[in-house]
């Protein structure tokens, strides 16, 4: 193994070694708090380390490189990692999900994250998405004690075989054509200047693949259930995570995939159903977690906007709206995870007067509604205005007013939050501390959803010069 082969690979390195660590210290020790911590330390110094890793290393016979955008996504996923381990603590002790399988399987699923944002291979792509899948098939349902948890992970995963056997059929019949696993050698043989059907069915099933992570229609069936039964901080991971590396590996097959051009129209109406279905059913909902799983259906119609219009500057876009929605993801559900660790329900007649009990929770949910609608000086606003300007560049003008009015709509529900937060004093409850660390991180991904909104140039300029 070469020099750069292992400044490629000790991020997934790190991030493996931690999980089997991890695993032995539970059978070991039993102490499930030193597992969290070395969980949480393997995380940090994943990301501490991809800050290391030269500008442009390649490890061909690895299928792995390390740009400048896999960097910034190894980076975010490591954090948000050690982040959503935090945010656990309180919510497992409330549920009782004990044991080492929980931080351990976090981390091999952000192996399969950090993995998918380095791949160069096709194969790579195909088993760092399936990495990162299985963990969350565990993740949904380990809360033993509630059955609809088991449910949801069972959908998820017979959803998620569905989606596995499209990539791998896509994966094969650009073989077939190409020849070649290598992700470039793939696009440049597959979508030259005369484009073969079977190479054409080959990426349509790969998108297909794709699309079911981003839960977009019509593969968004799995999301309101798995998003209402799963634990909230692996619905964090799960919404921001894992949306966030599909999103990745979307804009790395954008950036040289120009004759993907030729699937415009499925994806336009991909696009135009996930805005409309997501924003419409959200209205409808009195749970605030299957109101937001339908919202992240709307989300990533947003996103589909930006990659048609990637002429535009689409890809950057996109880009920066992964990171943001990311961060709202972890804002929101990491304090929904301490809410309903204190004891609060699902329903948002449950959340009535919690700002008053639980200030910071309250406060960084209330400010990842605010973004979530798109409301200024958010990272939410900047992140929709980018995707709509992008499209009014390219000349999609449709795509760009049915989101703009799609995205005025869904101001009404995630205003529907704030004001049960507000609405009244919650009767005999006092104010109650959730930790010292916890009000860190909600405190952190708050403050950069402003500062990501106010000041969204410097990641921006950086962006502008990784992709087109």
């Amino acid at each position: 193994m070469t020099p750069d082969d292992l400044s490629i690979a000790l991020p997934l390195l790190i991030l493996a070694i931690g999980a089997i660590l991890t695993l032995l210290n539970g059978a070991i020790t039993r102490n499930q708090t030193a597992g969290t911590i070395l969980a949480t330390l393997a995380a940090i110094s994943a990301g501490l380390w991809a800050m290391k890793v030269p500008a442009v290393v390649s490890a061909p016979s690895l299928g792995l490189a390390a740009g400048g955008l896999t960097r910034l996504f190894t980076v975010f996923f490591s954090f948000m990692t050690a982040a959503v381990l935090v945010l656990s603590g309180r919510y497992n002790a409330y549920r009782g999900i004990k044991g080492e399988e929980y931080p351990a399987t976090l981390l091999f699923t952000a192996f399969g994250m950090v993995a998918l944002a380095s791949a160069t291979n096709l194969l790579i792509i195909f088993l760092g998405l399936e990495t990162m899948t299985f963990g969350f098939y565990l993740l949904a349902a380990i809360d033993r004690g509630r059955p609809v948890s088991s449910e949801a992970g069972l959908k998820y995963l017979l959803m998620g075989v569905v989606s596995a056997a499209f990539l791998a059929f896509g994966i094969s019949l650009l073989y077939c054509v190409a020849g070649s696993l290598d992700l470039g050698e793939a696009v440049r043989l597959t979508l030259g200047s005369a484009v073969d059907p079977v190479a054409l069915a080959g990426w349509a099933c790969v998108l297909i693949g794709i699309f079911f992570k981003l839960s977009l229609v019509p593969a968004h069936l799995w999301t309101p259930d798995v998003y209402q039964a799963a634990p909230a901080p692996v619905v964090a991971f799960l919404s921001g995570g894992s949306k966030g590396a599909a999103i990745l590996l979307l804009i790395l097959l954008w950036t040289n995939a120009a004759g993907l051009a030729g699937l415009r129209v499925p994806l336009f109406v991909m696009a135009l159903l996930s805005m409309l279905v997501g924003n419409l059913a959200a209205l409808r909902q009195n749970d605030i977690r299957r109101m937001l799983a339908y919202s992240s259906i709307a989300q990533m119609g947003y996103v589909v906007v930006a990659l048609i219009a990637f002429q535009g500057g689409g890809l950057r876009a996109a880009a920066f709206y992964a990171i943001a929605y990311g961060i709202m993801s972890l804002a929101a559900f990491g304090a929904i995870g301490v809410l309903e660790g204190s004891g609060c329900g699902q329903t948002l007649d449950d959340y009535r007067g919690r700002g008053f009990t639980h200030p910071v929770a309250g406060g960084v949910l209330a400010v990842a509604m605010f973004a979530l609608a798109g409301i200024p000086p958010t990272a939410g606003f900047t992140g929709k205005f980018l995707i709509f300007a992008s499209a009014i560049r390219a000349g999609e003008y449709a795509l760009a007013i049915i989101g703009i009015l799609t995205a005025a709509v869904s101001i009404y529900y995630y205003l529907r939050v704030v004001t049960a937060l507000y609405l009244q004093q919650a009767a005999g409850e006092e104010r109650e501390n959730i930790g010292v660390l916890a009000t860190s991180i909600l405190g952190l991904s708050a403050a950069f959803i402003i500062l990501l909104g106010l000041f969204p140039a410097q990641l921006l300029n950086f962006l502008k010069t990784q992709l087109p």
